[in-house]
């Protein structure tokens, strides 16, 4: 990979990245709820788990999708569900210590395997793996996109519950936090919304 198409990769990667998604919705709403410590299994979920699937998908996984484009989606419509379940999840939350709150975030497994029917990412990963993979150094390559898309992960997944962290204390009342969690909730609707009928 060339000094010029790294760059460029990185560039993508950080936007992409740092753009709201799924994923730093997720990790806002997280770091408001639980806070910088309780999130960071999730955090390590999403960009490590993140760059295993761009890595797999750059080496081969493309190929299937291209192959078998019900698979395709098959996963793109179950992302769509499980995420209308998280925003109901995000949009119903209840403070911590209420009854009936959930005690814990995502685990480090669970933000991992979400990354394999998030729609953002499965797209990133396709075209960053068309785009900058060379033939000729599949291996090489691959490890590249994986190991940029890592960094680009960990800061964005990090910043993003860091940011949770500091509303939390702008919604240290319930009202503020339901409407935080209300709004979140419609962003990722909204982002579904966008991407399952874009091509419709």
């Amino acid at each position: 990979m060339s000094f010029d198409s790294f760059i460029a990769l990185l560039g993508i990667v950080m936007a992409s990245a740092w753009t709201p998604g799924p994923n730093n919705m997720m990790l806002a709403a997280s770091g408001v709820n639980y806070g910088l410590r309780a999130t960071a299994p999730h955090i390590f979920g999403v960009f490590l788990g993140f760059g295993f699937m761009i890595f797999s998908i750059s080496l081969g996984l493309g190929g299937v999708f291209a192959a078998y484009p019900v698979l395709h989606e098959v996963l793109r419509w179950g992302g769509a569900a499980m995420l209308v379940w998280v925003a109901w999840k995000i949009a119903t939350a209840k403070r911590p210590g209420e009854a009936g709150a959930a005690t814990k975030p995502l685990n480090f497994w669970q933000a991992a395997a979400f990354q394999w029917v998030n729609p953002k990412a499965l797209i990133m990963c396709v075209a960053m793996s068309a785009q900058f993979l060379d033939p000729a150094n599949a291996l090489r390559s691959a490890v590249i996109i994986a190991l940029v898309s890592m960094l680009g992960g960990a800061s964005s997944a990090t910043g993003w519950a860091w940011f949770g962290t500091l509303l939390a204390r702008w919604l240290h009342t319930k009202a503020r936090l339901h409407a935080f969690n209300w709004t979140m909730a419609a962003i990722i609707l909204a982002g579904v919304a966008m991407v399952i009928f874009a091509d419709i």
